[in-house]
């Protein structure tokens, strides 16, 4: 494994000399440069590393690193529907497509921000080792910075914007690298739709960034939607800031890929900062679907909610890794995980581990992890009723699934995922009456 490892990192330098003077942003180059340095310093992860030992990354050896210079063309028809009332920023290949968005002018834009954490010696930098990949080869990104004057000049008290990440090239063509940068001052709310989408059935990898930073007062309801092709692979890193007063709403969906590993940290810096995560995950076949997300409490009065829902089928595997940590100085810190998982198929595999680190007294906590097959008291109830066997196992997958769902907005959003959730099981006609007509 070690020998792999360094032949990716070699592999690694020298498409990096090959491209470097072709990456735009030249004033960046030393820190895209620094950026290799750095991993060839820390090293790629690897299964042996205890948080990464779920996550499925067997396609970078068949991978360039490289970013993709050309892509298919596309047209809007082959897109999902745009939302009403949300500006839509749309990259394909990790580059803006003008053609496909329709966004006002302002402080809302392309451009690469947000580079990773320089000292690799930290757990947290450590976990986002592939972030440096993208800061050395993204060519392009969306940065949101939205002021409280903004606001006032545009007369809404809620900026509304959607952006479409579009992965359509193969692996051996190229890396695709979405970057997302959001900036909130004091007093702003955003509510942010992001989606992760193929169009055609190339086996892409896609490695995408994440950087979100709330000033006091300020909210940000973020929608996250993994609806990847089934042969790409997806490498995933968010990184939030929250300062005083402020309250992040965090909705994690994820159905597609091959294998998809997201790594997530929020910090609550500031006193009375709120993080409320929601994750669902539905994995069938082969899939696996890895995540890690740590909550670092560091500031008096920070609350957690946090919820995650996984059901698998096949020989399908889905992780959830979940940390809480509590500094000394986060006093009557309250944070409660609930976290469940639901085993489909006789080869499924779901691995579900709520961590707590606690350095205070003054702290509320709980915690609750399970992980098992259809309820077979609720199964028979359903069966003694006349219903079918697999109509009643998809009503009972579907009010497992439907818990990660609540509180998606727009709601002509969350009908447009529940339909397609529910393709994935076995009889989708038993749902039409809770799902209803989809806008």
């Amino acid at each position: 494994m070690a020998a792999s490892q360094d032949s990716l990192v070699d592999r690694l330098r020298a498409e990096f000399a090959a491209v470097a003077d072709q990456l735009p942003n030249t004033t960046v180059r030393d820190s895209r440069s620094a950026a290799v340095e750095r991993l060839a310093a820390a090293g790629l992860p690897t299964n042996r590393d205890e948080n990464w030992r779920y996550a499925n990354l067997r396609a970078l050896s068949r991978s360039r690193f490289a970013p993709i210079a050309t892509h298919q063309p596309i047209a809007a028809p082959d897109l999902p529907a745009a939302l009403d009332g949300f500006e839509r920023y749309v990259f394909v290949d990790g580059q803006f497509a003008a053609g496909l968005s329709a966004t006002p002018s302002g402080n809302v834009g392309p451009g690469i921000a947000a580079n990773s954490p320089t000292d690799m010696d930290t757990p947290a930098a450590r976990e986002a080792r592939f972030a440096l990949i993208s800061d050395a080869f993204a060519v392009d990104g969306l940065c949101v910075h939205i002021t409280a004057a903004d606001s006032a000049a545009t007369g809404a008290s809620i900026r509304r914007i959607e952006v479409l990440f579009v992965a359509t090239a193969d692996a051996t063509i190229g890396s695709s690298y979405p970057r997302l940068s959001v900036r909130l001052e004091a007093n702003t709310r955003v509510h942010l739709i992001e989606r992760h989408v193929s169009v055609g059935a190339a086996a892409s990898m896609v490695n995408s960034v994440i950087d979100v930073s709330l000033d006091r007062d300020a909210r940000l309801d973020h929608v996250r939607l993994q609806q990847l092709g089934a042969r790409t692979t997806l490498v995933d890193t968010l990184d939030a800031r929250l300062a005083s007063n402020t309250h992040y709403q965090l909705h994690c969906i994820a159905y597609g890929a091959a294998a998809a590993r997201s790594t997530l940290r929020v910090a609550l810096q500031g006193d009375r900062s709120r993080v409320e995560l929601t994750s669902g995950c539905l994995a069938s076949g082969t899939q696996t679907l890895d995540t890690y997300a740590v909550v670092d409490h560091a500031a008096p009065g920070a609350t957690t909610r946090e919820l995650f829902r996984g059901i698998a089928s096949g020989r399908s595997r889905i992780a959830f890794n979940g940390k809480m940590v509590v500094r000394q100085n986060a006093r009557d810190a309250d944070s409660v995980q609930m976290l469940k998982g639901l085993l489909a198929g006789s080869e499924a595999e779901i691995d579900i581990r709520p961590q707590l680190e606690i350095y205070t007294d003054a702290v509320k906590a709980a915690h609750g992890a399970t992980t098992g097959k259809l309820d077979d008291a609720m199964l028979f109830y359903l069966l003694s009723r006349g219903i079918e066997r697999d109509i009643a196992q998809s009503l009972l997958k579907w009010a497992f699934i439907e818990d990660a769902l609540l509180g998606i907005r727009p709601e002509a959003l969350r009908r447009q995922l529940e339909r397609e959730l529910s393709r994935q099981f076995q009889d989708i006609a038993a749902l039409d009456g809770l799902l209803g007509d989809v806008k």
